[in-house]
């Protein structure tokens, strides 16, 4: 395990797809869940919505929790330049799925690492163009009968029950599970958290 050195990596994330990719990289790290609201300001593009949230959730973590390097982070899909956020209910999801189908869409994660010991923040996005197959009714309705597309943004999982929707991946595949390892590990490594 990769143990930072100034003292303890916090995740400020309740997402479960978030910790297991960063336990699989071999991080050492508390979790602890940022409780904001993530609603979209008038105006706002993608990009400068999911680097704000990450942000947002890093300071929010820091300012009540120990620890050194706060890591935050906010995945969102874009479709002709709207963001679909997490579906409010099954018609909802049928919406975005059907809207999917077919179609590449671009899934965006804005990340930030604070360092609490010197303030200084460092985020970066990413992004990945996703190409879905075209869905037909009872695939979709299946699907959403899962229970799975509730909480994800875009109403899909990739590394869940959606794995047969995608055709085709251009970008990082840890960035559409909710976290572009290779880039936050950069970012780490730059900053000085890890041994």
């Amino acid at each position: 395990m990769k143990n930072n050195k100034h003292g303890s990596i916090v995740l400020a994330s309740a997402s479960p797809r978030r910790t297991e990719l960063m336990e699989l990289a071999g991080l050492t790290f508390n979790v602890v869940p940022a409780d904001i609201c993530e609603d979209v300001l008038p105006g706002e593009a993608p990009v400068d919505h999911v680097l704000r949230l990450s942000r947002e959730k890093a300071d929010a973590v820091a300012a009540a929790t120990e620890g050194r390097f706060f890591i935050g982070a906010d995945t969102i899909v874009v479709l002709d330049g709207a963001i679909l956020g997490k579906p409010v209910d099954e018609a909802d999801a049928y919406r975005m799925l059907a809207a999917l189908s077919g179609r590449e869409h671009e899934v965006i994660t804005g990340f930030t690492v604070f360092d609490k010991v010197s303030c200084i923040h460092i985020s970066r996005s990413v992004s990945t163009e996703v190409t879905f197959k075209a869905l037909d009714e009872r695939e979709i309705n299946s699907y959403i009968a899962s229970g799975c597309p509730m909480d994800k943004a875009g109403a899909y999982a990739i590394q869940g029950g959606a794995v047969h929707f995608v055709r085709s991946i251009s970008g990082s595949y840890t960035n559409v599970i909710g976290l572009p390892m290779t880039e936050l590990y950069e970012v780490l490594q730059a900053m000085q958290a890890l041994e």
